[in-house]
């Protein structure tokens, strides 16, 4: 088996390279096959579970360099990795809509373009539609927002860091 990731040591470094990997073999793609794809995801699996406990370790250990059994120390700190997999879930589900962008803004997913024609299935997966800044978003959980500020996409974009998503461009053929 191929190895896909070079290097990696940290989370946000496997999930950066996760998603370059996808945009590249994504079934949809030129180069992509559902096979390698699925090597991906089995490799993904692997080392998200070594990152996620060495992560684990490193937020246990307390300031003096002693390891402590003292959960409520970093229990608070813990990241839900259930989310990646809900997240990678519902972009293997829209990623086939044509003339959308998807981006990935922290965990949440924005969809813009032309996503008219997608509206109903959009709702149907549980999307909500931003009215003033024309996209859809999507979080896995109940989210409450705890300030009165209204955030422009380029200020969440710059906050939480983004990424797009590549999607297939369909080719017409002309007559």
């Amino acid at each position: 088996m191929k190895a896909y990731f070079n290097n990696v040591q940290t989370l946000d470094e496997l999930r950066k390279q996760y998603k370059d990997l996808l945009k590249k073999y994504h079934p949809d793609n030129e180069n992509g096959s559902e096979e390698i794809t699925k090597e991906i995801n089995r490799e993904y699996e692997s080392l998200f579970k070594i990152l996620k406990d060495k992560h684990t370790r490193q937020q246990s250990t307390r300031a003096d360099g002693n390891t402590g059994d003292n959960k409520a120390s970093y229990e608070n700190m813990k990241y839900d990795f259930s989310e990646d997999t809900l997240l990678r879930e519902m972009i293997q589900k829209v990623i086939h809509f044509s003339d959308i962008t998807i981006e990935i803004i922290g965990n949440w997913l924005w969809i813009g373009g032309n996503t008219y024609q997608y509206r109903k299935d959009l709702k149907d997966l549980g999307f909500k539609f931003a009215g003033k800044k024309k996209c859809w978003y999507w979080h896995s959980e109940a989210f409450r927002k705890k300030s009165h500020k209204i955030l422009s996409m380029d200020d969440i974009r710059s906050y939480y860091g983004s990424t797009e998503v590549e999607t297939h461009k369909r080719k017409r053929l002309e007559a």
